[in-house]
């Protein structure tokens, strides 16, 4: 069925409407922050709402958070994926709070560092860990290692991903020529001299560019969560795996989002082998803490390659990384509330959440679809799964995102504004899945009629 973009027009300008007359506290205190804060807000992300300006948050607990206006949500964007554990887990303030009694921060290690290591280990498989403090600095790190142990020059990684405020990782495909992606602030270099770039699936392109032999890693997630979800299709992972290892190429897995699959992510579910994998956002319940691993064969690699003396001028760490508050939240985080417990009920919750979704989509015949991975969601405007992020790119429609978002948010519903995506969090119940289909079902009568 073809769009009526008029007809969507008027929805959304109705949507804009209801929200304004909703949120009079919110707007006031966005109009206060112009004055100091740049675009109105403390981070430039946070401009990216559906509305007019960002609703101000009051407190969250669970899988729910009001905003100063009183109004109460079902919060299915968790901080796009940073407090996938609900707000304020009581595991994880309990050992915030003890331990911010004790002292924050040392430059020194505590038990809990090592509690934690060994359960990323015990999780993922790869022996060895260190910390940081967001996922950028892991995929940085991670990144530098490999270039310093392989002594090669460049990244590659899939058109249209993204890990973090990576510079080698800001670029895109361009009629087959690498370029910087659209948005790019600042480029230190022409991203060609530091990265190759080919389309997720595409194994012959992907055995081209590693035959070249200056490719020090290929930095990947195990499937695409940042355009849409994009699955490996069968055998992906074996022949990207095959052809790094053919090519002495490091393989390194960003589980930042992907943790959604499991406890261990998608390296432990589907049985995959990376020599790194990092991951951030959720392990410290909502704590600023990132973590990257290294294979046995990598970290002899890394020690061999490194000294005492240069720990630290090399461009690995940051005075706060692996500290004890970050890794007292970890500890408490992975040992209580990321567990395989928690995984068992927010699975077939978003399992409930696609089924719904699908549901209505059916009904109306709409070239839609929606996929999941664990307990992450996503529908996309398209009538297949997209197989890259090139099609997954092709299908964005900003102005019915757009509707799509405010008319969720204007009926006590928060999807992550980047996606139409979903995310479960342990607290979340049926009825609140529910309420989301039939806000769903509601907004899309209203959008092509019952």
């Amino acid at each position: 069925m073809s769009l009526d973009r008029g007809r969507l027009a008027a929805r959304l300008a109705a949507e804009e409407r209801r929200f304004e007359e909703d949120h009079p506290r919110s707007r006031a205190l966005f109009e206060r922050a112009r004055r100091s804060l740049l675009g109105g807000v403390p981070m430039n992300w946070m401009v990216r709402w559906a509305g007019p300006f960002p609703i101000f948050v009051d407190g969250a607990e669970g899988a729910h958070f009001t905003d100063v206006d009183g109004r109460r949500y079902l919060d299915l964007c968790l901080g796009d994926t940073g407090a996938m554990t609900g707000h304020a887990p009581p595991a994880s303030v309990e050992a915030i709070a003890a331990r911010a009694r004790r002292g924050l921060t040392f430059m020194l290690p505590t038990e809990d560092a090592v509690r934690v290591g060994e359960e990323l280990a015990r999780r993922f498989g790869l022996p060895f860990w260190q910390t940081a403090l967001t996922a950028t600095d892991a995929n940085r790190f991670a990144i530098r290692l490999a270039r310093h142990v392989t002594g090669r020059p460049k990244l590659l990684v899939f058109h249209w991903c993204y890990h973090g405020t990576v510079d080698e990782t800001f670029a895109s495909l361009r009629d087959g020529r690498v370029v910087a992606r659209a948005g790019n602030l600042g480029p230190p270099v022409d991203p060609a001299v530091t990265t190759r770039v080919v389309e997720f699936n595409d194994v012959p392109a992907l055995e081209e560019a590693l035959s070249h032999g200056d490719v020090a890693a290929v930095l990947a997630e195990p499937a695409m969560t940042n355009i849409g979800i994009v699955h490996p299709e069968p055998g992906f992972h074996e022949a990207l795996r095959a052809a790094t290892r053919r090519t002495g190429t490091l393989l390194i897995l960003d589980e930042t989002h992907t943790i959604s699959a499991g406890p261990g992510g998608c390296t432990r579910e589907w049985g995959l082998s990376p020599d790194i994998l990092t991951i951030g956002k959720p392990l410290a319940g909502g704590v600023p803490a990132a973590v990257y691993g290294l294979s046995e064969e990598v970290a002899g690699r890394v020690r061999a390659a490194t000294t005492v003396d240069a720990a630290d001028t090399g461009g690995i760490g940051g005075t706060l990384a692996g500290n004890a508050l970050s890794l007292a939240a970890m500890r408490a985080t992975l040992e209580n509330v990321l567990t395989e417990e928690a995984y068992a009920r927010t699975i077939p919750l978003a399992e409930r959440f696609a089924e719904g979704v699908a549901a209505v989509i059916a009904d109306h015949a709409l070239p839609w679809h929606v996929t999941r991975l664990g307990c992450r969601a996503e529908y996309w405007f398209r009538a297949t799964p997209p197989r890259n992020g090139s099609e997954a790119a092709a299908a964005i429609d900003p102005d019915l995102d757009r509707y799509m978002h405010l008319a969720a948010l204007n009926r006590g519903v928060l999807m992550t504004p980047f996606h139409n995506m979903a995310l479960i969090a342990p607290e979340t119940v049926e009825a609140d899945v529910d309420l989301h289909t039939r806000v769903f079902r509601e907004s899309v009568e209203a959008l092509v009629g019952p």
